[in-house]
């Protein structure tokens, strides 16, 4: 598999990332200034943001939890030679789950929908770890 293969799964997870981000910081920013939160009452991460401020970072955060262990394959598979086909196509999965995920988090933030979205993903996280432990265990 070419380099590019094995990343753009990976750059399109990050631009997710970046994109909840900002759109985290742009709502943080409003609610500052419409007077809905104030600093103080933010300055040590207490709890006092909107309920759409909270939905927003609470998906971001997301982002940076079960994603790293997707992170830490695509880091080992590549230097060790094992990002085969496999790998990026069940990377791919991995990465649509997270926008199904992010897309009903930010949205109707539905749980009964979002919680299938998000195991999904560590289904596949899971399957590819395996696959990837056993070619290395069993040189395959």
């Amino acid at each position: 598999m070419s380099v590019q293969m094995v990343l753009l799964p990976v750059f399109v997870q990050v631009g997710l990332t970046f994109a909840l981000l900002i759109a985290m910081s742009v709502a943080r920013i409003r609610s500052l200034k419409s007077g809905e939160a104030r600093i103080k009452d933010i300055a040590l991460r207490e709890p006092n943001w909107s309920p759409r401020v909270t939905q927003l970072n609470n998906c971001f955060s997301n982002q940076l939890e079960v994603p790293v262990l997707f992170y830490v394959l695509v880091a080992l598979a590549m230097p060790l030679r094992h990002a085969d086909l496999f790998i990026v196509l069940m990377s791919w999965l991995f990465v649509v789950t997270r926008f199904v995920h992010a897309g009903i988090f930010i949205t109707s933030n539905n749980v009964q929908q979002r919680g299938p979205a998000w195991f999904a993903g560590v289904i596949v996280l899971l399957v590819m770890w395996v696959y990837f432990a056993l070619r290395i265990l069993f040189a395959i």
